[in-house]
C-alpha cells in the first residue's frame, strides 16, 4: 500500500478510525402511539424527548441522548443508523473522503437540530440506508443500571439486510473502515452474515444476506446474564411475540433473545458481547448449519425457516429517500 493510498483511509492523524461508536436507529411507523408504548412501558426505554409524532428514547444506562428516535409515518422504514466521531475535523475528513469517492451524502456537515445538538452529516451507503455521522453531541445525564434492573443499558449493535451483502460489507469497509471480526456461512447458502466492529466490541454493525434491503434486527445490552434472564422472561409472559432464544451466539459469544415489535421489526436482549483484542484477532468463518454455532448453551428454539423470514423483515421502501430532520 503507498502513501497516497494510507492518506485515503477513513483514520484521524493518529492513525484511529473517525467512526468510534453507534449512537442510535432511528424507525419510521405508522401506529407511532402503539410503538411508543411498546418500548417505554415493556422493552425498557425512557421518553428523553417527545413531540407530536416524534420520539427520542434513551437508555438509561447510556450517556447517548437517545438509542432510538421513533416517528409517526404512512409507511414502516429504518429512517437512519447514526455513528458517532471525536471531533468535528473527524466528521469533516469523513464527509470529504466519502464525497471524494462519489458516495452521495445527503447533507453537508452542519449544526444537528436533534437533542444534545452536535456537529455532523448524512450520507446514503450503497444499498440507500441514510447513515449519519456525528461528534461532539451532549452528554446526556445517566446511571448505573442496578443488579436485577432489566431494562436497556445501551444500543449493542444493528443487523441490516442486503441482496448484495459483499458489496455492502466492502461499503463499510473501504469508505468507512469497519473490520470484520467473524463470517457465518452453510453448506447450502454460502457467506450469510457479516460481523463488522469499528472499536473492540464484537460488532456494532452486521451485514446478513436477504432478498431485499431492510432492517435485520436491532439489539440492546442489558447489565448482566440475570438481568437479560428477567427482561427476556418479563416480555415472554406479557405475550410479547418470541423469535428465537434464549441462548448464547457463538460468534460475538454473547447472549440472544429476538422479539417483535407491534410493527414487526425484530429486537433483541443480549449481553456480554466479546470484547477483541484487535491486534491479534482472526476472523473466523462459522458454519451456522452447527447448531452449537448459532446456540452455545443449546437452549433455545431451533434456527428455522420462521426465524429467518422474520428477520428479514418488510422491503425498506425508504432507500435513497432521507427521512426529515
Amino acid at each position: 500500500m503507498t502513501t497516497s493510498d494510507l492518506s485515503a483511509l477513513p483514520t484521524n492523524a493518529r492513525g484511529e478510525r473517525l467512526i468510534t461508536h453507534l449512537r442510535h436507529v432511528d424507525l419510521a411507523v405508522p401506529d407511532y402511539d402503539k410503538q411508543l408504548r411498546f418500548y417505554t412501558e415493556m422493552w425498557g426505554l425512557s421518553p428523553e424527548t417527545t413531540d407530536d409524532g416524534i420520539a427520542f428514547l434513551a437508555a438509561e444506562g447510556s450517556p447517548e441522548q437517545y438509542s432510538v428516535r421513533l416517528r409517526r409515518a404512512e409507511e414502516k422504514r429504518l429512517d437512519l443508523i447514526s455513528f458517532g466521531a471525536a471531533t468535528t475535523g473527524d466528521v469533516d475528513a469523513m464527509a470529504q473522503r466519502l464525497a471524494t469517492a462519489g458516495v452521495p451524502l445527503v447533507a453537508e456537515p452542519d449544526k444537528l437540530q436533534t437533542p444534545g445538538g452536535g456537529y455532523g452529516f448524512r450520507f446514503f451507503d450503497n444499498d440507500g440506508r441514510t447513515v449519519e455521522i456525528s461528534s461532539d453531541v451532549a452528554v446526556r445525564r445517566h446511571r448505573r443500571i442496578e443488579e436485577g434492573e432489566s431494562i436497556p443499558v445501551k444500543l449493542s449493535h444493528v443487523v441490516i439486510n442486503s441482496p448484495n451483502p459483499e458489496a455492502t460489507v466492502a461499503f463499510y469497509d473501504e469508505h468507512l473502515s469497519f473490520a470484520l471480526s467473524d463470517t457465518l456461512h452453510s453448506p447450502h447458502m454460502g457467506e450469510v452474515m457479516w460481523f463488522m466492529r469499528t472499536n473492540p466490541a464484537h460488532h456494532s454493525l452486521a451485514i446478513a444476506r436477504c432478498p431485499h434491503v431492510s432492517l435485520h434486527h436491532a439489539s440492546f445490552e442489558m447489565r448482566g446474564v440475570d438481568e437479560y434472564m428477567r427482561g427476556s422472561g418479563r416480555l415472554m409472559r406479557a405475550g410479547v411475540e418470541k423469535v428465537w432464544g434464549p441462548g448464547r451466539h457463538l460468534a460475538g459469544n454473547n447472549t440472544f433473545t429476538y422479539f417483535l415489535d407491534p410493527h414487526g421489526n425484530t429486537i433483541e436482549y443480549t449481553t456480554e458481547l466479546e470484547e477483541l483484542d484487535e491486534d491479534s484477532w482472526h476472523p473466523h468463518l462459522y458454519d451456522f448449519s452447527d447448531p452449537e454455532v448459532t446456540d452455545q448453551w443449546g437452549t433455545a428454539n431451533p434456527m428455522s425457516e420462521f426465524v429467518a423470514k422474520q428477520s428479514f423483515n418488510d422491503p425498506d421502501r425508504g432507500v435513497f429517500v432521507a427521512p426529515p430532520v
